[in-house]
């Protein structure tokens, strides 16, 4: 079992930026495709963005240009960096992981962190 812990959610104004962390535990994180994904309240949890096992992001396209995620496969972390935020970014954001690739899809994804509050002010 994987075990996923996000942190580094808070509040910020329109336009500041964050920056969300997911440790891994294990010493497996190279072999994991890693994800964010966000949930607004009341709303579905979607996909925001997704990291292969070499380092190939993708992108929902509400985000592009302003997120980025990356991995550092010696630390067992994957970073989501977060800039010119919009309070429609407000959201639950969650890491996830899987062993295979899994596309866009939360169900694809095995394993979860617990989640982290982004707070977006206008």
């Amino acid at each position: 079992q994987v075990q996923l812990v996000e942190s580094g959610g808070g509040v910020v104004q329109a336009g500041g930026s964050l920056r969300l962390s997911c440790a891994a535990s294990g010493r497996t994180f190279s072999t994991l495709f890693m994800g964010w994904f966000r949930q607004a309240p009341g709303k579905e949890r979607d996909f925001v963005t997704a990291i292969s096992r070499s380092g190939d992001t993708y992108y929902t396209d509400s985000v592009k240009g302003r997120f980025t995620i990356s991995r550092d496969n010696a630390k067992n972390m994957v970073y989501l960096q977060m800039n010119t935020l919009k309070p429609e970014d407000t959201a639950v954001y969650f890491c996830a992981a899987d062993k295979s690739w899994p596309g866009y899809r939360s169900e694809s994804y095995d394993y979860w962190g617990q989640g982290t509050q982004v707070t977006v002010s206008s």
